[in-house]
């Protein structure tokens, strides 16, 4: 396994928009969930989320080549087979 140093100081965006929404989604209710517990891991996990969320940026993805923005988005990558023109 190769860790990309060199892709992650550029800071491309590799966090697609619906993975966005569940990083914030997800990371609000562990701040939320760790308010209550006081649980301090609790609270990073969701911090790092709600800030990879809003940045569009993985430092995670960027070091292991994944990049799920636009993945799914064009009709191209549906798992529908082509169709067929008679």
């Amino acid at each position: 396994m190769n860790f990309d140093y060199k892709r992650m100081i550029k800071f491309e965006h590799n966090v697609g928009d619906k993975e966005k929404k569940y990083r914030l989604y997800g990371g609000a209710a562990l701040i939320v969930i760790s308010i209550f517990t006081a649980s301090i891991l609790l609270l990073l996990i969701g911090l790092v989320l709600v800030a990879t969320g809003f940045s569009g940026f993985c430092p995670v993805y960027a070091g292991l080549n994944k990049n799920t923005c636009c993945a799914g988005d064009s009709p191209e990558t549906s798992d529908a087979p082509p169709e067929e023109n008679n």
